[in-house]
């Protein structure tokens, strides 16, 4: 009984250890990150008329960023694993810091589509390889709460990122540059200094971080040894093999379901917000507070699911109130204050979903495949980030209303939730206690 108390202590003191010291920083990365990613659903506030950018022109642009995600998210991910995770993940960084201060040069429709597909191709395998570096780290039954935790810093990223957008898109002028090329540019550098900080924050493994204690080091190892060696398969799967996989193409097509409506919303969110009459500032500040719910949903649903060692209604249940959140946007589309509260129920549900999401994925992945398979879900489940933006667009010049452009992101989220119930005993529905 002693035995078994000391190894449970043991366990608490280093998945605490580890937790503290790792996850911070990755939630401050993954911050920017997202950031660099989304801001330019602020630029356009202001760019759209600069560049005389249409509707469908702003989708494309905002969406293509997905499409060089996706061309390169794979290889990138499998370079990590032969590189490191450390040299990886900083070079992913400061090459996407420097693209995304580029952004501020955009010209034309051919420059802002060009550097935001440039910018998507330099940040992929940046997400999935956090996933899978997290997984040398975490023990199965801890990575929902883990994940939920570092996710946070997508709503994170929206809810303070939201009134700073705002307000240096108030830096028209300095130095003769606009607003939006200011928010480019300042929103970069960040990226930049982060990425030579991971050099020497991010060990590659629990085996070569000093600052574990012995006893903790040896259990972690051992414990994720262990695992590695239940999953693993007898013979190294083609990369072909992994991405014709029934359960990564279902995976991917759950994961669309939710990133339609992520990126769709918060590519646009600031203009349908703005189109009631508000100033940018006014707008950014708005906009924070639906992303406020996300972050609460995200981390408590994450915990609830590890708690419950439930994995498929915690990941069904979000993507429908997702899809109601969404009903209630296109009813209530023409006040202010009920379209702010149908977009916190909606973001609530997008948010709450992926840190149950992730863990299923890893968990039912072999430890062999593990790098290439989560790279394949992020990357054909993100190709829905162009989907989605390029949709609204479209919808937009051709009706005149944002709103109805957000009918096909119903359809994404509903679907979705419907496969993950579908998939049954194929996923995984419990964590497996040890």
């Amino acid at each position: 009984m002693s035995v078994l108390m000391s190894e449970a202590a043991l366990e608490r003191s280093a998945v605490r250890r580890v937790t503290w010291h790792l996850v911070p920083f990755l939630i401050v990365c993954y911050f920017v990150a997202f950031l660099d990613r989304v801001n330019v659903g602020f630029a356009a506030l202001q760019m759209n008329k600069d560049l005389g950018f249409s509707a469908t022109v702003y989708g494309w642009g905002a969406g293509i960023f997905f499409l060089g995600y996706f061309l390169f998210e794979v290889p990138s991910n499998i370079a990590l694993e032969r590189v490191g995770a450390r040299k990886w993940i900083a070079r992913i960084m400061v090459s996407w810091g420097i693209v995304s201060a580029g952004m501020a040069l955009v010209t034309g429709p051919w420059s802002f589509m060009g550097l935001r597909f440039l910018l998507g191709a330099m940040e992929a395998g940046f997400f999935p390889g956090i996933i899978l570096y997290l997984t040398y780290w975490f023990p199965s039954e801890h990575r929902a709460r883990v994940v939920g935790i570092f996710m946070v810093a997508i709503p994170i990223s929206s809810l303070l990122g939201s009134p700073i957008s705002g307000a240096i898109l108030g830096m028209g002028g300095v130095l003769g540059l606009r607003g939006w090329q200011w928010l480019f540019i300042l929103e970069a550098v960040p990226s930049v200094l982060l990425g030579f900080a991971v050099l020497a924050w991010l060990p590659d493994r629990p085996a070569v971080a000093r600052w574990l204690p012995d006893a903790e080091r040896d259990w972690l190892s051992r414990r994720l040894d262990a695992e590695r060696r239940r999953t693993a398969t007898a013979h190294k799967v083609p990369l072909w093999q992994v991405l014709s996989q029934r359960k990564v193409l279902l995976l991917a097509l759950v994961y669309a379901g939710s990133v339609a409506s992520n990126y769709g919303l918060t590519l646009w969110q600031p203009q349908i917000i703005k189109s009631f009459g508000l100033t940018d500032l006014q707008t950014g500040l708005l906009n924070s507070v639906p992303f406020a719910f996300g972050c609460v949903a995200m981390i408590w649903w994450g915990w609830r699911s590890d708690q419950k060692r439930e994995r498929l209604w915690h990941t069904a249940i979000p993507l429908f109130v997702c899809a109601a959140g969404l009903v209630a946007c296109v009813l209530f589309a023409t006040s202010l204050l009920p379209t702010v509260l149908a977009l916190c129920v909606t973001l609530l549900g997008v948010y709450a979903v992926k840190g149950p999401f992730w863990a299923t994925a890893t968990e039912m992945l072999p430890a062999a495949t593990a790098a290439a398979g989560i790279a394949a879900i992020n990357s054909i489940g993100n190709l829905a980030g162009f989907v989605g933006p390029f949709l609204i667009g479209a919808i937009k010049d051709a009706t005149g209303s944002f709103t109805l452009g957000l009918l096909p992101l119903i359809a994404f989220a509903a679907v979705a939730g419907f496969v993950v119930l579908a998939m049954g005993k194929q996923t995984p529905a419990a964590v497996p206690a040890e």
